[in-house]
């Protein structure tokens, strides 16, 4: 065996420990990361303590809170092991834009403060609820995961989780394999609940001029056979559309209504970004962009109004998606099981689907069920549709006598519609009944309520203006019924106009579904 001199033994001993010194940093290295890219860096590890990290860095020791920022690196401190009372899981639109300040409105309503902790897994946090302002004793630990509406009703029927978030209504196979599962009628209201609206809203560059596009135009430019603003009566600008990334697949709920079946399909020349605050980032920064995003992620660009195959406008506006007249509107929604035991759940679902909660729903920059009032005018377009000079004689009495009623009353934001061949209101008609007696029951005595009821064009005028008349009457009896003695001050009328005045395009289902409502129209005492 060849020896080795202890000279060189000293050179290999030393190589051997810094290669071990080295690693043994490299296993200390953490990177702290903010969703919206506005923390990056990396450093030792040294502590996690009071819900912040603390790492040495080239600019010494940084502490940064937990709450800002996710972890990577092997020395991160596992999070995951933070016991949670309760887990919500699914739709990262909701988990991400809206939960957060849902809990913290939470806690405030609960007397409490909430301390917000990222886990280390992507796309999950866990808010710790503490009594008394923060001074008291722990109340609730609620982990959020944010993935996908498929996944979060999959780790409820697991039992994985107790709620699961989705930004669409539960699909029939998903219901029916919850069902199966001993998790109950998922579409009970026990059970189903409509939390707030997110409008789909298209947005452009504030300073491109361009303010309403026809469904025409938009699928000439999603599918990219119109390239220039100039095609549209803007500016001579390349048109960049942006689009998330939502999957292999690469297409998103607003192309495939756009498209339908068409055969059309999206342009190759789209630019694909991870999230929806991308989308509206790339169209902020790029003068010829365009991008689809939700109403809570508008952040500066400029909405673009919608003109329908039918000719009727549709405005991105809150009041719109209230009243469910602007098309591109989802609801969100919170699914519990039925065989849930734990009462923190119930008391969290009871403070989300509550007036309470419409604050912080505003304040996320979602759209709650607040009821909200509108002028109607013989300037805005519905008027302007009244006056239709080429309108049948017959047809043509009950527009103008619309008209002039329409003009002395102001229109609520609560529309009620029924479940399909029902004479039920559907599963938003209790919500919405709930809270216009809450917002009536603040008016003055005298105020006249007027429900006014719509059909779509299937059949004979006369046989929907009867229809019409009679679903008005079913509502305003159904609310009064209801509120008691709360509205013994409010005068309650009823009236019909058929198929008039249409919201949306009788040429779909859905726009006969949107057509098929009773408006309710208010005057206050003279």
């Amino acid at each position: 065996m060849k020896k080795t001199s202890g000279a060189r033994m000293f050179g290999i001993i030393t190589v051997a420990g810094l290669l071990t010194m080295a690693a043994g940093a490299q296993a200390q290295q953490v990177t702290l990361k903010s969703s919206d890219g506005t923390v990056n860096m990396t450093g030792d590890f040294v502590n996690f303590q009071d819900n912040a990290y603390v790492i040495q860095t080239a600019l010494g020791q940084l502490r940064v809170s937990a709450s800002r920022v996710s972890c990577t690196g092997a020395a991160c401190p596992d999070l995951n092991s933070s016991d949670a009372d309760f887990v919500v899981a699914g739709s990262d639109g909701i988990g991400l834009g809206l939960m957060p300040l849902v809990i913290e409105g939470y806690a405030g309503a609960r007397n409490a403060a909430a301390s917000f902790v990222n886990t280390g897994s992507e796309g999950a946090i866990v808010a710790d609820l503490i009594s008394d302002q923060g001074f008291g004793d722990d109340l609730v630990a609620i982990r959020v995961a944010s993935s996908s509406t498929s996944d979060g009703l999959e780790q409820l029927r697991r039992g994985e989780a107790e709620i699961a978030m989705a930004d669409r209504r539960i699909l029939p196979d998903e219901a029916r394999a919850l069902r199966d599962s001993g998790a109950g009628n998922m579409i009970s209201p026990d059970q189903e609940h409509i939390v707030a609206i997110d409008s789909l809203i298209i947005i452009t560059n504030p300073n491109n001029p361009i303010d309403s596009l026809d469904v025409r135009q938009l699928g000439g430019i999603y599918s990219g056979q119109i390239t220039n603003w100039s095609q549209v009566g803007g500016p001579d600008l390349p048109i960049e559309v942006v689009i998330r990334d939502v999957g292999a697949q690469r297409t998103d709920s607003f192309t495939a209504r756009l498209f339908g079946d068409s055969g059309a399909t999206l342009t190759r020349d789209a630019t694909f970004v991870p999230t929806s605050s991308d989308v509206s980032l790339f169209v902020n920064q790029n003068p010829g962009g365009i991008g689809v995003v939700g109403y809570a992620f508008q952040r500066g660009a400029s909405a673009v109004n919608i003109v329908n195959q039918c000719g009727i406008t549709m405005s991105p506006d809150a009041f719109s998606a209230k009243t469910e007249e602007y098309a591109l509107q989802q609801r969100l929604f919170l699914y519990a099981r039925q065989d849930t035991t734990n009462p923190q759940v119930e008391d969290f679902l009871d403070f989300v689907t509550s007036p309470e909660a419409d604050s912080v729903i505003r304040k996320a920059g979602f759209i709650g069920f607040s009821v909200d009032r509108r002028e109607q005018s013989f300037d805005d377009s519905r008027a302007r549709a009244l006056l239709d000079p080429n309108a049948d004689p017959f047809e043509g009495g009950y527009m103008r006598q619309m008209l002039s009623r329409m003009v002395d009353y102001d229109r609520l934001s609560t529309t009620f519609r029924f479940r399909t061949g029902s004479a039920q209101l559907d599963e938003r008609g209790e919500i919405d009944k709930e809270r216009l007696i809450d917002y009536l029951a603040t008016q003055p005595n005298g105020s006249e309520v007027l429900f006014v009821g719509f059909t779509d064009s299937v059949g004979e005028f006369s046989g929907n203006l009867d229809l019409s008349q009679r679903r008005a009457a079913q509502v305003a009896e159904e609310v009064e019924s209801f509120a008691g003695s709360r509205l013994n001050g409010i005068n309650f009328t009823s009236v019909g106009y058929s198929e008039i005045a249409p919201s949306g395009c009788n040429a779909s289902e859905e726009g006969r579904r949107i057509n098929r409502r009773v408006e309710v129209w208010i005057k206050s005492p003279a």
